[in-house]
């Protein structure tokens, strides 16, 4: 009877032990989660603040040689202008589908100018800058052609 009562007492400061242990391991863990999404969130804001440093390449024209037909031309082949520069009284009709998705987004927005971020959620795409990433240089594209006007703090509203 004693080796049991012994055995339990022992266990128990066995388990006590390790149970603080592992709650200072969480801890840490806690505070590293913290850091990283507050590095995620900052590095978020830079990207959009400075536009991660991307600049439009320019276009090149190229020489003039005959079109192949339609099924067989890839679009923006041949450096032809998948979103073209705007001129008074064009619609959106000239615009690609995705990129008329995102001007009525911008231009329905009630709040003002939007992030790119509010403009993929908005479509029903991720929000995290990861995912952000790539829908960048759509609107980028869109205000330097014309279709949008960009704020110097980044954000998009309509022309």
């Amino acid at each position: 009877m004693v080796d049991v009562l012994t055995w339990t007492v022992e266990r128990r400061v066995l388990l006590a032990d390790r149970a603080e242990r592992l709650r200072e391991e969480l801890a840490e863990i806690d505070v590293e989660v913290a850091r990283l999404e507050a590095a995620d969130v900052v590095f978020g804001q830079y990207a959009e603040a400075t536009d991660g440093g991307r600049r439009d390449e320019p276009v090149v024209e190229p020489d003039p040689v005959e079109p192949d037909p339609p099924a067989t031309q890839a679009s923006g082949a041949g450096g032809m202008l998948l979103v073209p520069h705007r001129v008074e009284g064009m619609s959106e009709e000239a615009l690609p589908a995705d990129c008329q998705r995102i001007v009525q987004v911008v231009a329905g927005a009630s709040d003002g100018p939007v992030k790119t971020r509010e403009v993929c959620g908005k479509l029903g795409l991720g929000v995290l800058p990861a995912q952000t990433e790539a829908m960048r240089g759509k609107p980028r594209r869109l205000a330097d052609r014309g279709w949008l006007h960009r704020t110097p703090s980044g954000r998009y509203g309509p022309r």
